[in-house]
């Protein structure tokens, strides 16, 4: 049931990117920017600043979660499709029980780094650099502390007072990610359409497909979509390579529905290894996609409806904080609150 965070997921060297095609979106080595509408408003259940906040009915991993009611699961986000993929139990806990997991010094740097990179873009493109981005960091932080209070304790010694220097050499790294975004992306020659963009639809099925985007960058000459994900950890060995591709596949499946348009590019901005991969996708992949949404979906619901939430062991159980529940640990998981609800 494991779920490791970017920066702890086993990585690899990432294979050189294709060449751009012309028609694709502006990069940093692109002469014209891209139109700028500023960031999207946060909606109903997501905390700025953030990112990777709990989904509303679904809560992220490391979210907090206790005391809220257990309910069947009403839609679905790249997050929660991996979890099921890679564990039907893992889903349910999260989902369904929304027990609470641990705070994490990876995905807390992971959130700082996407709200900086996600600020940066509120200053004027010249004033873009790599100085002013570091500077952002320890204001990101204090934001992120003031919204969750209890990620203090993931730099508190054992008496209980603060540790600076676990502190300072955590926010250094954070710092170090982000100014390897500069070696990667021009900012000063990008201007975002939409920066951690909501996107909903429901398929003519009746499924509700849900998610955050990084960044999606509009060519002004063709209107070309790009979507753009930056990920704090290395880029992903080919056999780990799938889920982060099947996200950006959900995504632009999301904004084709939404928009009548096949987004032309999809990237990943690997801050932890300094890879960007990109995928350009057809319409034909985004059926597929849809198609193995809709099974999956199908699956969920079987299994919500029976209470046959089955674990599966990975690789990735070591990073899981629910092994003690993990039958495949020698545990037991809690009774199934929909059960005593009717719902199984």
């Amino acid at each position: 049931m494991g779920t490791p965070t970017d920066s702890t997921r086993p990585g690899g060297s990432a294979p050189s990117d294709p060449a751009r095609p012309a028609a694709a979106p502006t990069t940093a080595a692109d002469p014209a920017p891209t139109t700028a509408t500023g960031p999207a408003p946060v909606p109903p259940g997501r905390t700025s600043p953030e990112h990777g906040a709990p989904e509303h009915g679904a809560p992220e991993a490391g979210g907090p979660r206790g005391g809220l009611p257990p309910r069947p699961p009403a839609s679905l986000s790249p997050s929660r499709a991996a979890d099921f993929m890679r564990c039907p139990l893992l889903y349910r806990l999260r989902v369904i029980d929304r027990l609470p997991e641990k705070p994490s010094e990876a995905a807390t740097r992971g959130t700082v780094v996407h709200a900086v990179l996600e600020r940066l873009f509120d200053a004027p493109a010249a004033e873009r650099t790599a100085e002013r981005a570091r500077a952002l960091v320890p204001g990101e932080w204090q934001r992120l502390l003031a919204a969750r209070p209890e990620l203090a304790g993931l730099f508190t010694a054992a008496e209980g007072a603060l540790d600076d220097a676990a502190l300072s050499a955590w926010l250094a790294s954070a710092e170090r990610l982000v100014e390897r975004w500069f070696t990667l992306e021009d900012p000063t020659r990008l201007e975002p359409a939409e920066r951690e963009l909501y996107v909903e639809t429901v398929l003519e099925s009746g499924l509700t497909l849900r998610g955050y985007v990084d960044r999606l960058d509009v060519a002004p000459a063709t209107g070309d979509l790009r979507v753009v994900d930056y990920k704090t950890g290395k880029a992903p060995r080919p056999e780990y390579a799938d889920e982060p591709l099947f996200q950006m596949r959900f995504y632009a499946l999301v904004l084709w529905r939404l928009r009548g348009v096949v987004p032309r590019r999809l990237q990943l901005v690997y801050l932890g290894s300094g890879d960007v991969r990109t995928y350009d996708p057809s319409p034909e992949d985004l059926l597929r996609t849809e198609r193995r949404l809709l099974a999956l979906w199908e699956a969920i619901r079987q299994a919500t409806a029976s209470g046959d939430w089955r674990p599966r062991r990975t690789p990735l159980c070591g990073w899981c904080d629910h092994q003690a529940l993990c039958p495949e640990f020698g545990g037991t998981p809690p009774p199934y609150p929909l059960a005593r609800a009717g719902g199984a």
